[in-house]
């Protein structure tokens, strides 16, 4: 299989269970395990990490792309074959058991470049943290959403608390509570504004580059800043995420973007802006 960017990219990196490469400033990651509907192994747990980690420090990325090979499946969760042999371990062996072990999204590696995710089928379960945790979600016309923990007896805790704050409660709860009874197509998703596009699933990769290809005509620097300040600003009261907000904008006034933004816009030309720095994601 190929990910998105594969007909020419500038750069591949070598993974077992995921696609990554670069190209032009994108960066796109494919979960590439479709016999298995690109279920999270205990190798994709700890490929992840390491393709947001590089995303992060590398200054020449400025937004990212997600999806899935073929198109059934974006990812169906933890790959319960391999939880019921007992051979499944996510994440490090220091951090088994615990939250940290779970760092399959940009949000819980603390990559704040924009990331497009371009959903190519079902999403279930702990794929949903894909959903949760994205920018901007574009789907196919025929993906569907739906959660199964409750009925393979877990519990559904973590994926869609991350939902409620993006979505209707009751819908949340809806998908969790049913268990994978019902499945939401893409069109309930988009009336709800889990999706923000439903597309023919042709046109489904093609939108997603065409939308990193807007997002990247714009400050590097103060996308992560804008995207890091309305993220973290939901662990937060109005007060204090006002405050937050300020103290990004306030942090990014002497920023040399901030003039080049406005010395092109009066000369009428493209702007020269800056590579993002990994200081800048911190």
């Amino acid at each position: 299989p190929r990910g998105p960017l594969s007909s020419s990219p500038e750069e591949a990196m070598e993974f077992e269970t995921i696609i990554y490469e670069k190209k032009d400033g994108i960066a796109s990651i494919t979960l590439n395990r479709p016999e298995r509907l690109n279920a999270i192994n205990s190798v994709m747990s700890r490929e992840l990490p390491r393709a947001w980690s590089d995303i992060k420090q590398d200054p020449n990325v400025t937004v990212v792309i997600l999806t899935g090979s073929g198109d059934r499946a974006l990812c169906t969760g933890v790959d319960t074959f391999e939880m019921s042999t007992g051979h499944m371990t996510v994440g490090t062996e220091e951090d088994q058991g615990s939250l940290q072990s779970i760092k399959f999204t940009a949000l819980q590696n603390r990559c704040w470049k924009p990331v497009i995710t371009a959903v190519n089928g079902m999403v279930v379960g702990g794929g949903l943290h894909f959903i949760a945790d994205s920018d901007l979600i574009i789907c196919a016309d025929h993906a569907t959403f739906f959660d199964t923990h409750v009925k393979i007896g877990l519990v559904s805790g973590h994926e869609p608390i991350g939902l409620a704050r993006r979505m209707p409660l009751e819908a949340v709860l809806r998908m969790s509570l049913l268990g994978g009874s019902e499945r939401m197509t893409a069109q309930r998703a988009y009336q709800i504004g889990m999706v923000s596009e439903v597309l023919p699933s042709r046109n489904l990769v093609p939108r997603a580059i065409e939308l990193a290809q807007q997002i990247m005509e714009n400050s590097p620097a103060a996308l992560v800043a804008s995207k890091r300040a309305i993220w973290e600003s939901l662990n937060y009261g109005l007060s204090q995420a006002t405050e937050l907000g300020w103290s990004f904008i306030a942090a990014h006034r002497g920023h040399p973007d901030v003039m080049e933004g406005a010395r092109a816009f009066m000369q009428k030309r493209k702007p020269q802006w800056r590579p993002v720095s990994l200081r800048d994601e911190e």
